[in-house]
């Protein structure tokens, strides 16, 4: 490859980190073509899966602004998974798609710009959709007004039960 096609490479993908809200490494050895095709499938329009080359990958990790910690991550066959929406779905794709395949290993992983080693991904993977944890989120807070409602109804209707205890106790002394 030349020069300047190598420096448009690395260019594209430092474009690509930054322009992604994650990204997730791993090491593809063994995977057949329509293995990776079918992964690339199961996860969607959030996510991009590009198996990449090493060197211009670091390079464009390094441009990026990536800790050392991730660009050493490069090591062997290697895909990254540029996440451009929920990273929660891309985690539970890549883990799903690795227990059913066993020669694709999650190697690590970038979330906003902060390195995650792969059980840090394996954690993301458990927790729930974004749309299930925005939907607990309301139920929580609308739970919370109708508690509040309620201690503000209790007082005054209170102080009428009180009143009327007081009425009925002096009418049958009277």
């Amino acid at each position: 490859m030349a020069r300047p096609d190598k420096a448009a490479a690395v260019a594209e993908l430092t474009e690509e980190f930054q322009g992604s809200h994650g990204a997730v490494l791993t090491e593809y050895r063994g995977l057949t073509v329509a293995q990776l095709k079918e992964l690339r499938r199961n996860l969607g329009e959030n996510a991009r899966f590009r198996v990449v080359k090493n060197t211009l990958t670091k390079r464009a990790a390094s441009e990026a602004g990536f800790d050392q910690e991730v660009v050493d991550l490069f090591e062997g066959p290697s895909a990254v998974a540029f996440v451009r929406g929920d990273v929660v779905e891309t985690a539970k794709g890549l883990r799903d798609f690795a227990k059913a395949n066993q020669a694709l290993v999650i190697k690590g992983g970038v979330i906003d710009g902060k390195p995650m080693s792969p059980e840090q991904v394996t954690k993301l993977a458990d927790l729930e959709s974004r749309e299930v944890l925005l939907s607990k989120l309301a139920g929580a807070m609308k739970a919370k007004q109708g508690q509040a409602a309620a201690l503000f109804q209790a007082l005054p209707s209170k102080t009428v039960r009180l009143a009327q205890a007081l009425h009925d106790k002096r009418s049958s002394e009277a």
